[in-house]
């Protein structure tokens, strides 16, 4: 009963058989071999986006942290959720990359940035000159790291005061996949056509081994963001390995695929979740994730029993009275299997 995290799932059969595939012969280092030919390709179709530079590194805090470099300086500030991931969870990445780029975080709930908030906050950035740190980009995460999803309306409404303002907009797409088939909209609607200027395309939490997507839909930024990559150590040598999964993972759409079967995991775990008495949501189940709370009894049985996920937040004690309420994030992954939730739905509900 593993809920941790989807990035602790199995990578996907296809994906290790085009790695043992790939190791056959020789290929040119660096991106030059022709399965990554074939990816840039692929995602210029899915994306609609024929001029579209796309880069491969093999983790999501590199695809986040190089890209938003490639659009800032040192003396401006990014914008991003209170609880985005360049915040909580990359260790200081983003500004060591970017040389010093201050976050600016914006509340907002269900993990989004609000409208009306952002043009607050953009148009107050500056207003002190060079005193204080200037206009530089957005980053907005979809699927949010509270399990929500942005609609390309909801995109395009931020994305639309950002450039109002000259700010180029980054999209955190870790789970691109799962929010894009919640929302059965096609790749273009939820990032290009609603304004988004680079996106990071998640792989790694969708059943790849180790590998994202930069996709800049401005090639004009190709060759800062390919300096950066090797500056900072992401340009791997044998990259047809990176390249061989994402070709994987975009053939006969096994990422869309793969994406509904996490969602649909999730949808069947909250809803048995909800079936227990006192339970509720803490946050909408529009992707894998679910923020849900249930009585501390519950939380005793599944842990006893092994299973994995987290408290949410983390300071929660399994000391206490047994129908006390503990919240906790769990996440499904596309191999999360009926029979794993059942039994979780069994532990909780004792």
């Amino acid at each position: 009963m593993f809920f941790a995290s989807d990035n602790g799932g199995q990578a996907a059969p296809e994906v290790m058989d085009a790695i043992v595939k790939a190791n056959s012969g020789t290929a040119m280092p660096y991106g030059a071999d022709p399965i990554m030919d074939r990816v840039r390709a692929k995602i210029r179709e899915v994306f609609e986006a024929p001029e579209a530079a796309i880069y491969l590194v093999a983790t999501g805090t590199a695809a986040n942290s190089l890209a938003l470099a490639t659009l800032v300086q040192p003396w401006q500030t990014i914008y991003c959720h209170r609880h985005a991931h360049i915040e909580a969870d990359e260790c200081g990445a983003p500004e060591f990359y970017t040389g010093g780029s201050k976050l600016t975080l914006i509340d907002g709930a269900d993990g989004k940035i609000p409208a009306d908030a952002l043009q607050t906050v953009i148009s107050e950035t500056g207003a002190v000159g060079v005193h204080g740190v200037q206009k530089g980009a957005l980053s907005i995460t979809n699927a949010t790291e509270s399990g929500t999803v942005y609609t390309p309306a909801e995109v395009a409404a931020l994305t639309s005061i950002a450039k109002a303002h000259n700010v180029p907009t980054h999209m955190d797409g870790a789970r691109f996949a799962n929010a894009l088939v919640r929302l059965g909209c096609t790749p273009a609607e939820l990032t290009w056509k609603a304004g988004v200027d680079i996106l990071s395309f998640g792989g790694t939490k969708n059943g790849l081994m180790g590998v994202e997507a930069v996709i800049l839909f401005n090639p004009d930024l190709a060759w800062e963001f390919e300096l950066r990559r090797k500056r900072g150590g992401h340009l791997f040598s044998k990259h047809r390995f990176l390249s061989a999964q994402m070709e994987a993972y975009l053939t006969d759409d096994l990422w869309l695929k793969l994406a509904r079967k996490a969602n649909a995991a999730a949808d069947r775990l909250a809803k048995g979740i909800l079936s227990v008495p006192g339970a509720s949501l803490t946050h909408p189940v529009e992707a894998n994730a679910i923020f849900a709370s249930w009585p501390r009894k519950g939380h005793r049985a599944a842990q006893a029993a092994e299973a994995k996920y987290y408290h949410w937040p983390f300071d929660q004690s399994l000391e206490g009275p047994d129908d006390e309420m503990i919240s906790a994030r769990l996440v499904c992954n596309w191999a999360t299997s009926d029979a794993e939730i059942d039994q979780f739905l069994q532990l909780i509900s004792g």
